[in-house]
Formats: structure tokens, sequence, C-alpha cells
């Protein structure tokens, strides 16, 4: 295959990993010309793509309209790679027992490449709900995790990984590149970072992390509680945390 070819088939692959990523952010099925607008992308370009993904099972059709949707094969490789990972399977439990001591909600954290998601979550036992959406992208610097995954980035690193946007915080403040730097330092020394929300004025999240044997942050366990009570039972959240990090970190 000749280098131009190689490179048109290298971004008809990055257009079609786009719409999954896109049916996958809005969670709802769009028609091919929707889908186009969305990404900024040619509608022919799109119709093709969609045409080999649904061939491939990675997508579906799911009315009369011809609107798309992730496939059930998106879904098998999803079981595939949970069967393989060990560490979500571990995870699981964990979240488990630190909800069970804590009566907090816990919260099993990644990377999903310039962004952060929550992977897995149990709520506590509170008349009130705290949560968030599993799955959901969020900007880096707004999450407690944010200060611990990027451990093992440069200063340069995080400057390229993080869109611009991802430092205005919903208030409509600018996070400092500087201190949200020094934030991650600290965290990186201290195995553990808790800041009150940005996004829910009414409550502080925990975090502590999971790293694998180079010693690189693959993952966080977080807990998300009232401010009230995060204060009265700080230092048993911030230990069953970095507890349940360690022993997630053998599992790497």
């Amino acid at each position: 295959m000749k280098e131009g070819q190689i490179r048109k088939r290298a971004r008809g692959i990055d257009r079609a990993f786009d719409i999954l990523d896109h049916l996958r952010s809005v969670k709802v099925s769009q028609r091919p010309a929707e889908i186009a607008q969305a990404l900024g992308a040619p509608t022919s370009t799109i119709y093709d793509l969609i045409s080999v993904l649904l061939e491939h099972g990675m997508l579906e059709v799911t009315n009369a309209n011809g609107s798309v949707f992730l496939g059930r094969r998106v879904y098998f490789l999803g079981l595939a790679y949970r069967e393989y990972f060990d560490l979500t399977r571990e995870a699981g439990v964990v979240l488990d027992e630190i909800t069970a001591t804590t009566k907090e909600t816990s919260q099993f954290c990644m990377l999903d490449g310039n962004k952060y998601t929550v992977a897995l979550q149990r709520e506590g036992s509170r008349p009130f709900r705290i949560s968030a959406n599993v799955g959901e992208r969020t900007p880096i610097p707004w999450t407690a995790s944010g200060r611990l995954l990027l451990g093992h980035f440069s200063d340069d690193e995080i400057r390229d990984l993080i869109p611009a946007d991802d430092f205005v915080l919903p208030d409509g403040s600018h996070t400092d590149f500087d201190a949200y730097i020094a934030e991650i330092r600290q965290a990186a020394k201290d195995g553990f970072f808790s800041f009150d929300s940005i996004v829910d004025t009414f409550t502080h999240c925990f975090a502590a992390p999971i790293h694998d044997q180079n010693g690189v942050c693959v993952a966080t366990v977080c807990i998300v509680a009232p401010k009230d009570d995060a204060r009265k039972n700080y230092a048993q959240y911030r230990d069953a945390l970095k507890s349940a990090g360690d022993k997630l970190s053998h599992n790497v």
C-alpha cells in the first residue's frame, strides 16, 4: 500500500472512532446527516463509514429514519476487556467495601483520552443522591483525580493534553495552570488529593491513586461526600481510600 493510501485509511479509521465517540457522548441514536453535521465532516464520508461500521456490527440501525447507535459488538468488546482487565472486577469489590464502611458514594475513575471519566460507582446510603453519570467525559482539571492521574506527565505534556477550554470552570473562572501543576506535583508526593467539588458546591471529593508496576497512576478510587461529613470523617475517608488504592495497585 502506498503512503498516500495509508494516510487516507488512517484518517478514515480516526473518523470512524469519532463517530463511535460522538454517539457515546450524545447517548441517543442519530441520522448520518446529523452525525456529519456534529463532526463537521462531509456527509458522503460519514455515510460510507457508517455503512462499514454497520456491516461489522459496531453500529445498529434503530428506526425507519436510518438513525444509528452503538451496536452490540461494542458491548461484547467491552465484556472482553473487562474479562481481561482484572482491575475493573477487583475495583467493584473494593468500592462495595468502601461504601459499606463509610456509607458514602465511592467511585473508580480513569482517563479517557484527554478527559476524565467515572468507570464504576457505588452510591452511598443517603436520603439524597450523590453520584455522577458513569462514563460521562469531564474536563480533567475539574476533578480531584485530575491531580493524580497526570502525575507522570511533564508540564509540557499536560499543557498539550488538556484543551484550553477545560481550564474554564463551571462558574466561568479559570484554573491557573501553574497552580494546577503545583497541586499535581504535591498530590503525587502525598499519594492523595481532596478538595471541595468544583461541579457540586455541596460536596467534597477525595481521591487516591492506583499505580501500575512502573509506579504510574492508571486509575483512582474516590469518595464523594457532603462537606460537613467530609470534614468530620476526613482522616477515616482518606485512610480508607489510600488503603483501597494500595490494595488495587497489587492487582495491576
